[in-house]
């Protein structure tokens, strides 16, 4: 049920029991939702459940909620339902998206801020078997599989411990476009003949912004060949933007007859987007 303020000496029925009990273990009373949906100050202790074939949203706001109040979502819809930060601020170490049958708790820790605690998916953390079909491919329960986010269109491919080399025999020029979505690592094996720009992005139909949440991290390697004359990758972009990196030392030069590998740690830091990026130079001869 709703929060509830009680008097001394009150009597509970034997219904205002039962939905305390359900509200301590994170049911409360059902509260069905089939469009997006703006919360209010007696979904306290509720579980909202969405139900819509098109995307839709959750929307928190400021004022409304005690410390410590919670707010149990469900998406039982074939629909994207998107947690929402209104006026008030939410966070999450999880996704704000949640696809069927994906839920989680949005617990307030001030009237103007919560967290969105999402539940695991499966519960257990792992891969419990795969059906071969839209989105997916593969099958069983071992092997590799390939899942499709359609929200991004990307593809993640979980291999074991093994990871992605992208080995290209070509030099260095112009602009490189560092698509993630094929590997983490690109080498380019011929000697690099000018300085380059290194634009890292998804892949040639998603920003690499579309798949990064504010707070996620992702880090890439750029193994670039040089002969007698080196070059070095000079302008920095992402998603064709511009960014200048943190370093350790200024690099301004590639060194000569080495392979140098530049290692890119890129932080989103908000949804402008904003990047942290941080940059080094390591010299292999």
């Amino acid at each position: 049920m709703a929060k509830q303020t009680f008097t001394t000496g009150q009597v509970l029925t034997a219904a205002q029991m039962t939905s305390l009990q359900q509200t301590a273990m994170l049911g409360g009373a059902a509260s069905a939702k089939t469009a997006s949906y703006v919360l209010v100050a007696a979904d306290a202790g509720d579980a909202i459940t969405m139900s819509n074939a098109g995307a839709t949203t959750i929307t928190a706001n400021t004022g409304l909620f005690a410390t410590g109040d919670i707010v149990t979502i469900i998406n039982i819809g074939t629909g994207a339902c998107t947690i929402t930060a209104g006026t008030a601020t939410v966070t999450t170490s999880g996704s704000l998206v949640l696809a069927q049958n994906q839920g989680g708790v949005l617990r307030f820790t001030s009237p103007s801020a919560a967290i969105f605690l999402q539940f695991a998916t499966p519960a257990s953390g792992d891969i419990e078997g795969v059906t071969a079909g839209t989105g997916l491919s593969g099958g069983g329960t071992s092997g590799t599989v390939t899942l499709s986010i359609a929200s991004a269109q990307s593809d993640l491919v979980i291999k074991g411990f093994e990871e992605d080399v992208n080995v290209v025999a070509s030099a260095a020029t112009g602009t490189i476009d560092f698509d993630v979505s094929t590997a983490s690592v690109w080498y380019y094996t011929s000697n690099a003949s000018a300085n380059h720009t290194l634009n890292f992005r998804y892949s040639s139909g998603a920003t690499l912004s579309s798949v990064l949440a504010v707070g996620d991290a992702i880090t890439l390697v750029w193994l670039n060949t040089n002969g007698a004359t080196p070059y070095y990758p000079n302008v920095i972009q992402i998603d064709g933007s511009t960014v200048t990196p943190k370093v350790p030392a200024a690099i301004s030069a590639g060194n000569a007859s080495a392979i140098d590998a530049y290692s890119f740690t890129i932080i989103k830091t908000a949804a402008t987007p904003t990047y942290t990026v941080l940059e080094t130079q390591t010299k292999f001869a």
